[in-house]
């Protein structure tokens, strides 16, 4: 592994669980595979754009455009979109807020899911762009959504993996720190996600 991608959308500093496991991720990464590159971006500290006017008129384009207004536009684009190209694995974590995840994780996703790029329009159908690669989606979330009566709230888990798949990255694990907001669950959250990293398949 040569090159790792890590996307943090926590905006609570040291006291988001989902970046305390990041945190134990990370050092696991680093242990296994020394040499590798790690590019990480903080979305809650350099807030992506969402799209605009021109940068979408930009990535609908149905041809490479020559027009300066347009490739600024896209400047910004162009270089997430290939960070994830030239990364073997990538990490997102993100923190559920009314059963979703923040705007800036989805505003990084619009940047980066991109036709002509990161998938293609093939016959009926559509084929991903980004195939070969590796996923984790490191979760935390007040409430335990991997079981019932909650689990079809989820709508975080099953969007990132439908959206990853949809570029051709289908090697998907997750982590949880799940419970955060039940008195009886929330001090083993944490310690239950960072058992999930150990476990992983690096």
């Amino acid at each position: 592994m040569k090159r790792i991608l890590i996307i943090e959308s926590s905006p609570r500093g040291t006291e988001s669980a989902s970046r305390q496991l990041t945190s134990t991720l990370r050092k696991r990464l680093k242990a296994l595979y020394p040499e590798a590159k790690l590019v990480e971006h903080d979305l809650a500290k350099e807030a992506l754009p969402h799209l605009e006017y021109l940068t979408v008129k930009g990535i609908s384009a149905k041809e490479q455009t020559e027009a300066e207004s347009l490739k600024e536009a896209l400047r910004l684009s162009d270089q997430l979109t290939d960070e994830v190209l030239s990364s073997d694995l990538l990490v997102i974590a993100s923190p559920m807020w009314n059963f979703g995840m923040p705007s800036s994780l989805k505003a990084w996703i619009d940047h980066v899911v991109r036709a002509g790029k990161t998938f293609r329009y093939a016959g009926a159908g559509v084929e991903g762009l980004a195939q070969g690669k590796k996923a984790i989606l490191v979760l935390a979330s007040g409430g335990v959504f991997t079981e019932e009566p909650w689990k079809s709230w989820d709508t975080v888990e099953p969007y990132l993996r439908q959206i990853l798949g949809f570029i051709g990255i289908n090697d998907v694990q997750t982590v949880r720190a799940q419970g955060m907001n039940i008195p009886a669950l929330a001090p083993h959250a944490i310690p239950d996600g960072e058992k999930a990293i150990e476990a992983l398949a690096l």
